[in-house]
């Protein structure tokens, strides 16, 4: 992946001399304590990320954190007081008003809490509302906004009004909107925080499915946690203007950086977190596949490390399947005495391997009823590691503990 967006050292500050605001931040004052001696506040401070080509990122943080700030200095809504933002590597805070406003035409999309749509205009209309102001023909623009209307399901409310729409359509028709422009980014700030809940989480989907169907580069601001798990590949979590941690959901789950965002992912439910492949552990008996590895010897290799299976790859790690004590035993039983018999006689017909990326909501009752680890394998079915129930059940416990 490369990198689409990258934001250096960042800092915003709204107050009639924001270059001494900066001295105080340099100086290690706090958001607090510059606004009690100078009345002025710190927005944004300090922020530094990398949003890579195609990936969903979410910022997140209290109310006030500085997320909203943060994102409309994106496409320079505010400007910033110090750093670069860069977009496919050019600094958009050097550009001139006429560069900045072809950057928002043709790069740039962004989609609001509040539905912005124009009461008098169709919802056509509305959605080709930002190719018209670019200058774009009638015939062309209509084609473009209907795509756009299909891709959300609001093709047959073409003509409908505003008025005439539910919340849920009206914030699809906004997405419609930023999407018929094909930007190479989507800027969302709270764009479905006024929704209700079982709406909000079908607009969840719609931008999942969207996202699955032409994948885009999406900044979404949110300060709601299960909404960040979902959509998010990687969090930036926000705190008192600051980016205080960066990583995927798990990574987060897993080593929260202080008790701010400790607090933020206490009593999370890992089991829609977590996937096979971050629970896997990869110390489990195994034997490889190869000419002159026998019943017999494989046998022996789980007597030696004292196992009661072991998982069979070949040379390239490709799994082939898991063996027991018990299934090695019954096969050698039904050898003659001078026959060392082929590793996948023993073979367990009741363990299947899952995939590295299935959650373990999916396969808790799989491990759960097993009573061998369950291998987990990639998308090229090579061997990552096991779960047992004792891995899983450590993985839950150690959360709740976590949560108490």
């Amino acid at each position: 992946m490369s990198t689409k967006l990258s934001v250096e050292n960042v800092y915003k500050v709204f107050g009639a001399h924001p270059k001494r605001a900066l001295d105080r931040i340099k100086r290690g004052q706090s958001k607090d304590e510059i606004f009690a001696a100078t009345g002025m506040t710190v927005g944004v401070s300090d922020a530094s990320f990398e949003v890579e080509q195609g990936e969903i990122f979410v910022v997140m943080g209290l109310s006030g954190s500085g997320k909203s700030t943060l994102v409309r200095m994106l496409n320079r809504l505010i400007d910033p007081t110090a750093g670069a933002i860069r977009i496919d590597g050019q600094d958009i805070t050097r550009m001139t008003r006429k560069q900045l406003i072809e950057l928002r035409r043709r790069e740039i999309s962004m989609v609001f809490q509040s539905f912005a749509l124009m009461p008098h205009q169709s919802v056509l209309e509305n959605t080709a509302f930002g190719l018209a102001v670019g200058g774009m023909s009638r015939e062309e623009r209509e084609k473009k906004a209907l795509a756009a209307l299909e891709a959300v399901g609001l093709k047959a409310n073409a003509n409908s009004y505003p008025d005439e729409l539910s919340g849920g359509m009206k914030q699809r028709v906004g997405l419609a909107r930023a999407l018929a422009v094909d930007p190479g980014i989507l800027l969302m700030d709270e764009a479905f925080s006024a929704l209700d809940p079982l709406i909000r989480t079908e607009m969840q989907d719609e931008l999942l499915r969207l996202q699955a169907e032409h994948s885009r580069t999406v900044v979404f601001i949110t300060h709601d946690l299960d909404e960040a798990m979902r959509v998010g590949d990687r969090i930036a979590i926000m705190q008192g203007g600051a980016v205080v941690q960066v990583g995927t959901p798990e990574e987060i789950v897993r080593e929260p950086a202080n008790e701010y965002v400790r607090s933020f992912f206490r009593g999370v439910d890992v089991s829609h977190v977590f996937t096979a492949a971050d629970v896997a552990r990869k110390d489990h008996v195994t034997v490889m596949e190869r000419p002159g590895v026998s019943v017999r010897a494989a046998l022996e290799r789980l007597r030696e490390y004292d196992g009661s299976a072991a998982v069979v790859h070949d040379r390239s790690r490709k799994y082939q399947g898991v063996v027991s004590i018990d299934s090695l035993i019954a096969c050698i039983d039904g050898l003659g005495r001078r026959e060392e018999g082929r590793i996948e006689q023993a073979f367990l017909e009741d363990v299947n391997p899952v995939v590295a990326d299935t959650p373990l909501t999916e396969l808790m009752t799989q491990v759960a009823e097993s009573p061998y680890p369950v291998p987990v394998v990639d998308s090229d079915g090579r061997y990552q590691g096991t779960i047992s129930r004792a891995t899983l059940l450590h993985t839950l416990n150690r959360t709740e503990k976590g949560a108490a």
